[in-house]
């Protein structure tokens, strides 16, 4: 099991690529739908959002991306290696999004978690985040460019 302690966090650089998207899609986090490369480069356009990575022994071992709207904080993309999982990987990367947050004057972050993962529920009530009973609605304004 890895240690949080040993765990190296820095933002995501280009030569990370295809290590996290390889980790997002053995983690469960990557969906069909959504282009890992597009969300990396597009959380990367601007000061107001990031990748986040932690690094153990110069291998990319879980993942954050987060950022914030002028409001509130939110964070997506929390992965962890299968294998190093229930290890406070997860928990050192949260910590991380909301430092980065933190320092940037918000006060309050935000995620979403799918109804049926009752896995990802329990580790973000343990962390202190609760549901706020709202519903999220969507609407796809553009094609993906």
């Amino acid at each position: 099991m890895a240690d949080e302690a040993e765990l190296q966090i820095r933002d995501i650089r280009d030569d990370d690529l295809g290590e996290v998207t390889r980790l997002w899609r053995e983690a469960g986090v990557a969906r069909p739908w959504n282009d890992p490369a597009a969300d990396i480069a597009f959380a990367r356009k601007g000061p107001h959002s990031t990748v986040l990575v932690g690094a153990l022994d110069g291998s990319i071992a879980a993942t954050a991306m987060v950022g914030e709207d002028g409001h509130r904080g939110w964070v997506y993309y929390v992965a962890v290696a299968p294998d190093l999982q229930r290890g406070g990987l997860g928990r050192a990367m949260m910590a991380a999004a909301e430092d980065w947050l933190r320092a940037r004057g918000v006060w309050k972050m935000q995620l979403l978690v799918r109804s049926d993962n009752a896995q990802a529920k329990g580790f973000y009530e343990q962390l202190g985040y609760q549901d706020t009973k709202t519903t999220c609605f969507q609407k796809v304004i553009a094609a993906g460019e």
